[in-house]
């Protein structure tokens, strides 16, 4: 089985002392491809490393994740954001979006950041990773004005309900699917379920969002068979069915 993971943030320091190893234990549970978005200035230095440290499994994405958005740096966080487009290096504009969890004081200034990284993406002519939390709405009201031919990606973990992956999957667009849809009682069983692996890519998020059993633990990219599992079951198909549906859709998303 041949299996991509989507969104994983190996960079960061939770990997410190075993990051090869990381990298080699997903290998062998057949993830050849670990994809890596940005969060912001700090994870530009440690993201590129891997990026050269292991061309061919390691893809970056540029972008500034919306909880690094603050008016005393966005100047300087799009300057760079920009600059690193420049060098042709990236597979994707990510992740970017609306995060309205823990504080809403900078929501304007996180929705025209948003809407001016779908335009950097355009202008690219890159697929998009959009972080979404407790922020469909929002989201959804930037991206349907700029919904077209030209802009294709993925709801990264995807947070909504049966209708809102209709809407998201009727405009182009993927659903990101990670370790919680392994969690008990979790409503996006039923997501997937009815919309089918046809329509999603598989992610981790790690270090953050490991499946069960491993949940509250660190999360890893050698964990998306589980993942896989999880979906076959749901949508009464083999693993193998699985992968190759779900890899095809990362690998045509992405131009890998």
């Amino acid at each position: 089985m041949n299996f991509i993971d989507t969104h994983c943030h190996l960079y960061l320091q939770e990997f410190a002392d075993d990051r090869h190893a990381a990298i080699n234990q997903a290998i062998n549970a057949g993830v050849n491809k670990i994809l890596l978005p940005n969060i912001d200035s700090s994870s530009w230095q440690p993201m590129l490393e891997l990026f050269r440290k292991y061309p061919g499994i390691c893809f970056p994405m540029a972008g500034l994740h919306p909880t690094s958005v603050l008016p005393e740096t966005i100047d300087s966080e799009m300057d760079e954001v920009k600059r690193q487009l420049e060098t042709g290096d990236y597979i994707a504009i990510g992740e970017i979006g609306v995060d309205l969890y823990w504080d809403k004081t900078h929501q304007a200034l996180q929705e025209e950041t948003f809407r001016y990284q779908i335009q950097l993406a355009k202008r690219y002519r890159l697929p998009v990773a959009i972080h979404v939390r407790k922020s469909f709405d929002e989201v959804w009201q930037i991206l349907k004005s700029e919904i077209g031919p030209d802009l294709q990606g993925v709801f990264h973990c995807f947070p909504g309900d049966e209708a809102q992956a209709w809407r998201v999957i009727e405009a182009g667009f993927l659903l990101g699917i990670g370790g919680v849809v392994t969690f008990k009682n979790s409503g996006l069983q039923k997501v997937v379920a009815a919309v089918g692996p046809e329509h999603i890519i598989l992610e981790t998020d790690a270090p953050f969002l490991a499946p069960a059993p491993y949940r509250g633990k660190r999360n890893e990219p050698a964990y998306i068979p589980i993942i896989a599992e999880k979906v076959a079951e749901l949508c009464g198909m083999s693993v193998d069915e699985v992968a190759e549906i779900t890899t095809g859709n990362a690998a045509r998303l992405f131009n890998l």
